[in-house]
């Protein structure tokens, strides 16, 4: 009755070695939507800031007119 030794299955650490790696892609994915998102997002603020500023021009030279 010496020592009992644990069997795991080869697929569990086909499971174990995968994870981490979904676990990158799965965050690689996130941060690369992310950033496309932020940059949509900053593309849309900056014409509707020209927009705004041009507007605001046109009020200041009505004003002095």
């Amino acid at each position: 009755m010496g020592g009992s030794t644990l069997f795991v299955p080869h697929r569990v650490y086909i499971l174990l070695t995968l994870i981490p790696i979904v676990i990158s892609l799965v965050l690689t994915g996130f941060a690369i939507y992310f950033v496309s998102k932020v940059i949509k997002f900053m593309n849309e603020k900056v014409k509707l800031d020209q927009e705004k500023n041009e507007k605001l021009d046109e009020l200041i030279k009505a004003i002095k007119g």
